[in-house]
């Protein structure tokens, strides 16, 4: 388990975010929401708790399918989603994520909203309260966003509303923009799997601190919007955005109920803390890499790789049809042992270069000669070798139709058995 407190000011008071957070949710949902994934609305209704009063009980699933990784993919059913249920007594709620699928996964969110500048220490009191935690503070304007969520009429160090007159916002905002108010979340992600949990709790933890920065970011960005709705307007934008979502996703019909007459405890289940998953030491089944499984171990028809080379650079036994090795060249360098028909090689040597036994039909060197230059056994129709020379220089035992040397002479040259140069050749190759 990892938990981390957030806490997140905007330029508004509590009671005008009780209208904004509700727009920007179900705008926000709308416009992530593609045919196929995004956000189906399943319930949302009015909820009556024994603790805490009357509320609004939602129910989401949240389709992911195509933005899981490949092999994750592979694993999961093609209709893949996380169910997100939220329990609304504003200014305090909870908001639970759970996976069918993933038994051990679960995300807790317990938020409290108070009109200051993120200074209470002690606003949860829950049973997690005395748990250790890292504190985030998550500044709406300055943070950094990542790039694909970034819009310039969303930049609040720009942004200035018309209608209420707050913003742009400086640098130093949070210490003396009035009104003020601060959004504390106590954030408990678990994802109780061997060999998994600590990376993938961090991660999560990375993907929900985006989530926030975004949300809020929208709300204040979108105030103009929403500034001058009531309570009932807000639910009526909500309803009509929210069927309109479900079928843009492609879920048929909408099944939204927003009634006058709340639900008791009895008919709805109401919040649990984080729901707890025992420690497994196992890996589980669809992590478990089958010892039978047969490796690849063949290349792709193409192969690309980067352009910053790493130390040591190992290609795989057989070749790509194509083959662009990087623009800077690795330390030590090994081709494939079977050749590609087309192999271009990095504008800067490596140290150590070792081709292939069999040569490609078009063999270009890279421009700087390695140290030690290594050349297949059997010779390609064009070999054109570089500009500038290796101390070494061993060329193929049989003889390419074309074969241009380097300006400059290597201290040792090695020629084609095959290689019989001509009465002129060979007194330029003893000149040189």
């Amino acid at each position: 388990m990892l938990l981390k407190e957030y806490r997140i000011c905007m330029p508004l008071t509590v009671e005008e975010y009780r209208i904004g957070q509700l727009y920007m949710i179900s705008k926000h949902s709308h416009e992530q929401s593609d045919r196929g994934e995004g956000v189906e609305v399943v319930h949302n209704q009015p909820f009556q708790d024994p603790a805490h009063g009357q509320g609004q009980f939602t129910e989401k699933r949240v389709y992911l399918n195509s933005k899981l990784p490949s092999w994750a993919r592979a694993v999961v059913p093609k209709i893949f989603y996380v169910t997100e249920k939220a329990w609304n007594y504003y200014p305090y709620t909870i908001t639970e994520y759970t996976c069918s699928f993933l038994p051990k996964f679960s995300i807790h969110i317990e938020t409290k909203y108070e009109d200051n500048r993120g200074s209470n220490d002690n606003i949860f009191d829950s049973e997690l309260k005395d748990q250790e935690r890292e504190v985030c503070c998550v500044d709406i304007a300055y943070d950094e966003i990542p790039e694909r969520y970034y819009k310039e009429s969303e930049d609040l160090r720009y942004f200035k509303s018309q209608k209420t007159s707050r913003g742009s916002l400086p640098e130093d905002w949070r210490a003396s923009q009035d009104p003020i108010m601060c959004s504390y979340k106590l954030v408990t992600v678990r994802f109780e799997v061997w060999g998994l949990q600590t990376r993938v709790e961090q991660f999560i933890h990375k993907v929900v601190r985006d989530v926030l920065l975004l949300g809020h970011r929208q709300a204040f960005a979108w105030v103009d919007e929403w500034i001058d709705m009531t309570m009932d307007e807000v639910r009526e934008f909500e309803r009509t955005i929210q069927e309109a979502t479900n079928q843009k996703i492609g879920m048929f019909p909408p099944s939204i109920s927003i009634s006058e007459t709340p639900l008791s405890s009895c008919g709805l289940t109401g919040p649990a803390s984080a729901p707890s998953t025992p420690m497994c030491t196992d890996a589980p089944e669809f992590l478990s890499v089958s010892k039978d499984r047969p490796r690849k171990k063949s290349a792709p028809e193409t192969l690309t790789l980067p352009q910053s080379a790493p130390e040591t650079l190992t290609l795989p036994q057989s070749a790509p049809e194509t083959l662009t090795l990087p623009q800077s060249a690795p330390e030590t360098l090994t081709l494939p042992q079977s050749v590609p028909e087309t192999l271009t090689l990095p504008q800067s040597a490596p140290e150590t270069l070792t081709l292939p036994q069999s040569a490609p039909e078009t063999l270009t060197l890279p421009q700087s000669a390695p140290e030690t230059l290594t050349l297949p056994q059997s010779a390609p129709e064009t070999l054109t070798l570089p500009q500038s020379v290796p101390e070494t220089l061993t060329l193929p035992q049989s003889v390419p139709e074309t074969l241009t040397l380097p300006q400059s002479a290597p201290e040792t040259l090695t020629l084609p058995h095959a290689a019989t140069p001509s009465s002129s050749d060979q007194a330029q190759l003893e000149e040189d």
